[in-house]
Protein backbone atom coordinates (compact mmCIF):
# COMPACT_ATOMS: atom_id res chain seq x y z
CA UNK A 1 0.00 0.00 0.00
CA UNK A 2 1.40 3.65 -0.98
CA UNK A 3 1.33 6.40 1.93
CA UNK A 4 0.54 10.14 0.83
CA UNK A 5 2.10 12.73 3.32
CA UNK A 6 1.55 16.36 3.74
CA UNK A 7 4.21 18.70 4.18
CA UNK A 8 3.57 21.77 5.95
CA UNK A 9 6.21 24.49 6.22
CA UNK A 10 7.51 25.38 9.78
CA UNK A 11 8.46 29.15 10.07
CA UNK A 12 12.57 28.65 11.40
CA UNK A 13 13.64 31.97 13.53
CA UNK A 14 17.58 31.37 12.52
CA UNK A 15 19.59 32.80 9.50
CA UNK A 16 19.68 30.79 6.42
CA UNK A 17 23.53 30.90 6.42
CA UNK A 18 23.04 28.83 10.11
CA UNK A 19 20.94 26.65 8.80
CA UNK A 20 22.60 25.88 5.93
CA UNK A 21 25.62 25.25 8.41
CA UNK A 22 23.43 22.96 10.81
CA UNK A 23 22.64 20.70 7.67
CA UNK A 24 25.99 21.00 6.25
CA UNK A 25 25.19 22.32 2.54
CA UNK A 26 25.98 22.51 -0.17
CA UNK A 27 26.02 18.82 -1.02
CA UNK A 28 25.87 17.46 -3.94
CA UNK A 29 24.36 14.07 -3.46
CA UNK A 30 21.04 13.28 -4.28
CA UNK A 31 19.64 12.29 -0.56
CA UNK A 32 21.39 15.04 1.27
CA UNK A 33 19.32 17.62 3.18
CA UNK A 34 18.10 21.11 1.03
CA UNK A 35 17.55 24.54 1.92
CA UNK A 36 13.70 25.33 1.18
CA UNK A 37 13.84 28.78 -1.50
CA UNK A 38 10.71 30.14 -3.19
CA UNK A 39 10.37 31.37 -6.48
CA UNK A 40 12.04 34.62 -6.23
CA UNK A 41 14.44 35.42 -3.32
CA UNK A 42 16.47 38.34 -2.67
CA UNK A 43 20.11 38.16 -3.13
CA UNK A 44 23.38 40.30 -2.87
CA UNK A 45 26.69 39.86 -5.06
CA UNK A 46 29.01 41.60 -2.77
CA UNK A 47 32.27 40.57 -5.39
CA UNK A 48 30.03 42.74 -7.99
CA UNK A 49 28.94 45.53 -5.20
CA UNK A 50 25.31 44.71 -5.81
CA UNK A 51 22.95 44.61 -3.46
CA UNK A 52 19.47 44.28 -3.00
CA UNK A 53 18.78 41.77 -6.42
CA UNK A 54 15.24 40.53 -6.97
CA UNK A 55 16.03 36.67 -8.32
CA UNK A 56 13.85 34.22 -10.25
CA UNK A 57 14.57 30.82 -9.33
CA UNK A 58 14.08 29.04 -12.55
CA UNK A 59 15.02 25.12 -11.93
CA UNK A 60 13.87 24.60 -16.05
CA UNK A 61 16.97 27.32 -16.73
CA UNK A 62 20.31 25.54 -17.14
CA UNK A 63 21.97 28.71 -16.76
CA UNK A 64 22.17 31.67 -14.20
CA UNK A 65 22.34 35.20 -16.00
CA UNK A 66 22.04 38.62 -14.59
CA UNK A 67 21.09 41.93 -16.61
CA UNK A 68 24.19 43.19 -17.96
CA UNK A 69 24.22 46.37 -20.48
CA UNK A 70 27.20 49.10 -21.41
CA UNK A 71 29.45 45.54 -21.61
CA UNK A 72 33.26 46.54 -22.56
CA UNK A 73 35.61 43.49 -22.98
CA UNK A 74 39.44 43.91 -22.69
CA UNK A 75 41.04 43.40 -25.15
CA UNK A 76 42.56 40.04 -24.22
CA UNK A 77 38.56 38.80 -23.03
CA UNK A 78 39.97 38.53 -19.40
CA UNK A 79 38.17 41.06 -17.82
CA UNK A 80 34.24 42.26 -18.26
CA UNK A 81 32.91 45.66 -17.02
CA UNK A 82 28.97 45.95 -17.14
CA UNK A 83 26.65 48.00 -15.53
CA UNK A 84 23.38 46.56 -14.32
CA UNK A 85 20.10 47.57 -11.64
CA UNK A 86 19.43 46.80 -7.84
CA UNK A 87 16.33 46.78 -6.56
CA UNK A 88 15.85 50.38 -5.94
CA UNK A 89 16.81 50.31 -10.04
CA UNK A 90 20.10 51.98 -9.22
CA UNK A 91 22.70 52.13 -12.10
CA UNK A 92 26.01 49.94 -10.77
CA UNK A 93 28.72 49.58 -12.68
CA UNK A 94 30.57 46.19 -12.37
CA UNK A 95 34.38 44.95 -13.18
CA UNK A 96 34.64 40.96 -13.21
CA UNK A 97 37.03 37.93 -14.65
CA UNK A 98 35.66 36.49 -17.51
CA UNK A 99 34.86 32.54 -16.40
CA UNK A 100 34.14 31.71 -20.19
CA UNK A 101 32.78 32.70 -23.57
CA UNK A 102 30.02 30.59 -25.04
CA UNK A 103 26.80 29.58 -26.42
CA UNK A 104 22.94 29.92 -24.82
CA UNK A 105 19.94 28.77 -26.02
CA UNK A 106 16.96 31.03 -24.31
CA UNK A 107 13.70 29.31 -23.83
CA UNK A 108 12.02 30.43 -27.12
CA UNK A 109 14.85 28.69 -28.85
CA UNK A 110 17.51 31.42 -30.38
CA UNK A 111 21.10 31.02 -29.50
CA UNK A 112 23.71 33.80 -28.71
CA UNK A 113 26.78 33.74 -27.34
CA UNK A 114 27.22 35.29 -23.84
CA UNK A 115 30.10 36.14 -21.09
CA UNK A 116 29.92 34.00 -18.32
CA UNK A 117 31.30 35.35 -14.63
CA UNK A 118 31.58 33.46 -11.38
CA UNK A 119 31.20 35.58 -8.59
CA UNK A 120 30.25 35.10 -4.63
CA UNK A 121 26.11 35.10 -4.37
CA UNK A 122 24.98 35.69 -0.09
CA UNK A 123 20.88 35.04 0.22
CA UNK A 124 18.86 36.86 2.87
CA UNK A 125 19.89 35.27 5.85
CA UNK A 126 23.24 34.74 5.15
CA UNK A 127 23.91 31.47 2.84
CA UNK A 128 26.71 31.78 0.52
CA UNK A 129 27.84 30.24 -2.39
CA UNK A 130 29.72 30.70 -6.21
CA UNK A 131 27.74 30.96 -8.91
CA UNK A 132 28.19 31.16 -13.29
CA UNK A 133 26.07 33.67 -14.34
CA UNK A 134 26.06 34.64 -17.71
CA UNK A 135 25.55 38.36 -18.89
CA UNK A 136 22.43 39.37 -20.79
CA UNK A 137 20.19 42.03 -21.25
CA UNK A 138 17.09 41.15 -19.13
CA UNK A 139 15.68 44.87 -18.80
CA UNK A 140 12.01 43.91 -20.06
CA UNK A 141 12.43 41.16 -17.27
CA UNK A 142 10.96 41.32 -13.86
CA UNK A 143 14.01 39.94 -12.04
CA UNK A 144 17.33 41.05 -12.84
CA UNK A 145 18.97 38.21 -11.98
CA UNK A 146 17.86 34.71 -12.75
CA UNK A 147 18.73 31.28 -10.65
CA UNK A 148 19.13 28.42 -13.24
CA UNK A 149 19.52 24.77 -12.07
CA UNK A 150 23.40 24.86 -12.08
CA UNK A 151 23.51 26.99 -9.03
CA UNK A 152 20.74 25.29 -7.30
CA UNK A 153 21.36 21.97 -7.90
CA UNK A 154 22.07 19.50 -4.84
CA UNK A 155 21.90 22.79 -1.92
CA UNK A 156 17.95 23.78 -2.83
CA UNK A 157 14.46 22.81 -3.07
CA UNK A 158 11.89 25.06 -4.51
CA UNK A 159 8.83 26.02 -3.37
CA UNK A 160 6.74 27.32 -6.11
CA UNK A 161 4.11 29.01 -4.69
CA UNK A 162 6.52 30.93 -2.00
CA UNK A 163 8.41 33.79 -2.38
CA UNK A 164 11.27 35.40 -0.06
CA UNK A 165 11.22 32.39 2.02
CA UNK A 166 15.03 32.82 3.40
CA UNK A 167 13.86 36.19 4.62
CA UNK A 168 13.57 40.28 3.33
CA UNK A 169 15.67 42.11 1.55
CA UNK A 170 16.54 43.78 4.79
CA UNK A 171 18.20 39.89 6.02
CA UNK A 172 21.19 40.51 3.42
CA UNK A 173 24.17 41.05 4.81
CA UNK A 174 26.04 44.54 4.23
Amino acid sequence: MSRSFKVYPESIERPSGELAAELELPQRNARGPRLLIGRREWIALPDLGVRPLRAKIDSGAHNSSIHAQDLCLSADESRVSFTTLNADSEEIRCNAEVARIGGVRSSTGVAAKRIFIRTRAVLAGGYTWTVLVSLADRSVMRCPMLLGRRALAGVFFIDPQSIHLLGPRTGLPE
